[in-house]
């Protein structure tokens, strides 16, 4: 079972240094456990977790290992910080800075060729949702994915990405269940994860963990949502 914390743009390197000091307090043996600082506070994040099983991955990554790529970051410098993975193809990148499948995929392609570990999302959307769409988008999202023993799914229905809203259990676990009829890899679960409906989500034979955005802001909740893993 795999809980990972995306903060997306949030804690800098002070706040991320008290974060981490309070996560290595954790008793959270029974989960593999990540965090995916903003790229300034990687570092720290590396530093203060070493010596743990606590891994720390990047939101996003580069396919080139080098270039006039103004902004980006290269698996190869990722790797030399001590980054363990990062997330590619999250909705956020695919609705404000025009990812597409086809990057998302050269993003995967890259870290896995430089020995990062990857998560690979893909959901759809809730006009998708609403047009019966759900597996046709994941078909398409997940075609330029080839299974990998270091490259994880999350599953984030979009409509429920910081909305408050959740997929059922059932339907979380039907979309899983589909997901790996097409690629042989774990599946996590995003979209507004908390406290109070981790448990029954984890719970679904195939759901292989969770990709927790908000609720990771905060130790005790992020911990809370570890623990549920343990017990599932």
């Amino acid at each position: 079972m795999l809980i990972a914390g995306n903060w997306k743009m949030y804690k800098g390197s002070a706040e991320t240094a008290e974060f981490c000091l309070g996560l290595r307090e954790q008793e959270l043996d029974g989960v593999d456990v990540v965090v995916c600082p903003p790229f300034v506070s990687l570092a720290v994040a590396v530093q203060l977790l070493a010596g743990t099983e606590i891994a720390v991955a990047a939101q996003n990554v580069h396919w080139d290992s080098e270039g006039a790529y103004t902004g980006e970051i290269s698996a190869p410098m990722l790797r030399e910080l001590g980054v363990y993975g990062a997330i590619v193809g999250h909705s956020e990148r695919r609705q404000h800075f025009g990812e597409t499948d086809e990057t998302a995929a050269k993003r995967a392609h890259a870290a896995l060729e430089a020995g990062l570990f990857v998560i690979a999302c893909v959901g759809e959307t809730e006009a998708e949702r609403e047009r019966g769409e759900t597996e046709d988008v994941l078909r398409r999202q997940l075609s330029v994915l080839e299974a990998d023993d270091n490259l994880v799914v999350a599953y984030e229905p979009v409509w429920a990405i910081g909305t408050g809203e959740t997929a059922t259990p059932d339907s979380a676990q039907e979309a899983h269940a589909f997901v790996k009829t097409l690629l042989d890899v774990e599946v996590l679960y995003g979209g507004s994860v908390k406290p109070d409906n981790a448990a029954e989500l984890l719970s679904q034979p195939d759901v292989d963990g969770a990709l927790v955005g908000g609720a990771s802001l905060d130790l005790d909740s992020f911990t809370e949502i570890c623990r549920a893993a343990i017990r599932s």
